[in-house]
């Protein structure tokens, strides 16, 4: 299960992740997503977990939890929606 983590301080690194997430289970994967100019973080990530109890008992567990002195916001990620539409003009 793929799990959001938002609010993040910049100096959150993956491994930072993955270590407040395998409290609660296995990790397949930790990411924290970056600026892919400044390199900075854009202060949210990702977090897989192979089962669904250990994901569920993560996000119960850890939400409003602070990391690295904020409260992080974690929930269930969800795809994006492929009808985004956009509100700039168009040119014909």
């Amino acid at each position: 299960m793929n799990i959001y983590v938002g609010n993040l301080s910049r100096d959150v690194t993956e491994e930072d992740l993955k270590s407040a997430f395998e409290e609660f289970g296995q990790v397949a994967s930790a990411s924290v997503i970056k600026d892919k100019f400044t390199g900075q973080s854009r202060g949210f990530g990702f977090v897989e977990m192979p089962t669904k109890g250990e994901a569920e008992a993560a996000m119960a567990g850890l939400n409003g939890k602070e990391l690295k002195g904020r409260a992080i916001r974690v929930n269930e990620a969800k795809p994006r929606s492929e009808s985004r539409q956009g509100g700039g003009r168009r040119s014909w």
